[in-house]
């Protein structure tokens, strides 16, 4: 038998277990669950539906999409008919994305379907009350950053390695297309950058909207770009270097877009084909066959057709002292006597006549004889009325002093 010491402590101990038992059902009673974050996307708490997102596939059809969704024929044709103002069932394309919202009880019913042509516009149609459509735009806003650095590699690959996305690399070619020849461009060429860049909702990165101001370093100057319209077009908005000289010439600096030099104007050379060292009136521009080679600038096609040494070529005629000529070409577009603007596709890179691989020869004339066109001066465009040179310097001081102050910080690091 227990001793009543030993029944006490018995007792005690079954206590203090009954005792710890009910305060952990209390605590489990009173625990909260905590509630789901809300999901918003296009203007829905996503929470409150079942949601399906999918994509649009081959053969898919606005009906063919309902129809998957137990909807009969003449609901569909009801749908339709009802949101045609608001939204063209026909304009659905391949690739782009659809959500689909439907409701959580037991019918688990479609209630709104939502078609995404891009990342900022999207169509809703409600099918809640009764079938609406409605066009919706996700909020924009813009980020400015300004920066400066040095090439290192190509133009698109340095904006990578700055954080940049590169797709700005294009658009800064084309606006120093007259003004800088971008294959001469060397490593450690300094360059700054002022631009915005879109974000959707505020969050979401869309890329680069516009450039604001720009300077390359390019044969030992600093070549600068800022946009002005001098009466306030916004369609007619043009590029200006620090003296409000536009940045337009008469000449494109080069036949192609994107390309490699593989060679230069040259007083001889040793000929791949020919085997002997002759003179090279003009420069060769590598890339795959097919590239469109533009004419440099406006004229008129003065010969197009074939020799034995050029190939397929063009010789354009610009004025009483400049003409052009694109040799080698795998297809010719233009016919003789034909008028031809700057950047106009004048036919296609190949490999035609003698030469070892796929490239244009761009030839460059003046007064009948053939120079090299990458030393030339060539001619400006019209400069900018000097009455607007005021404004214009007023606009401009802030920003190159920008740049130049970021452009400092590259030498101090």
């Amino acid at each position: 038998m227990m001793s009543k010491i030993s029944q006490k402590i018995f007792l005690l101990l079954l206590l203090f277990s009954f005792i710890l038992s009910c305060n952990k059902t209390n605590e489990e009673e009173f625990i909260i669950p905590k509630a789901k974050p809300k999901m918003v996307e296009f203007g829905f708490n996503l929470n409150e539906f079942n949601v399906v997102n999918d994509t649009i596939k081959s053969g898919d059809t606005f009906g063919s999409i309902l129809d998957n969704q137990n909807l009969n024929g003449k609901e569909v044709y009801d749908i339709v008919t009802k949101v045609k103002d608001s939204f063209d069932v026909r304009s659905i394309r391949k690739g782009k994305t659809f959500t689909i919202l439907r409701s959580k009880d037991r019918t688990n019913k479609m209630e709104v379907f939502i078609y995404q042509p891009d990342k900022i516009n999207y169509y809703v149609i409600d099918f809640r009350d009764s079938i609406v459509a409605h066009k919706k735009t996700r909020p924009l806003t813009f980020k400015t950053r300004t920066i400066a650095g040095a090439l290192n590699g190509s133009l698109s690959e340095t904006l990578q390695k700055l954080k940049v996305d590169p797709s700005l690399a294009p658009k800064i070619a084309k606006i120093y297309a007259w003004s800088i020849d971008f294959f001469k461009l060397q490593k450690g060429d300094t360059f700054g950058l002022k631009f915005t860049e879109r974000y959707i909702n505020d969050t979401i990165y869309d890329g680069v909207d516009s450039l604001k101001a720009a300077f390359f370093e390019y044969k030992g100057k600093n070549i600068y770009a800022f946009p002005f319209s001098p009466d306030g077009n916004s369609s007619k908005q043009q590029y200006y270097d620090e003296e409000g000289k536009t940045l337009k010439n008469f000449f494109l600096k080069a036949p192609l877009k994107f390309i490699n030099i593989t060679s230069r104007y040259t007083k001889n050379r040793f000929h791949p084909v020919q085997k002997r060292w002759k003179a090279h009136n003009g420069t060769d521009y590598a890339a795959p066959t097919g590239t469109p080679i533009m004419s440099t600038a406006a004229g008129t096609v003065e010969q197009a057709g074939y020799t034995t040494g050029n190939g397929n070529f063009v010789k354009v005629k610009h004025d009483r002292t400049y003409a052009t000529q694109y040799l080698h070409m795998s297809k010719i577009l233009v016919r003789r006597g034909q008028r031809v603007t700057q950047g106009q596709v004048i036919g296609k890179v190949g490999s035609t006549g003698l030469a070892t691989g796929p490239h244009v020869c761009y030839r460059f004339w003046k007064n009948g004889v053939q120079v090299d066109a990458l030393r030339l001066k060539l001619p400006t465009s019209n400069p900018m009325d000097s009455k607007y040179k005021q404004k214009y310097k007023e606009y401009m001081l802030p920003l190159k002093r920008e740049l130049d102050s970021v452009a400092s910080s590259l030498g101090s690091k």
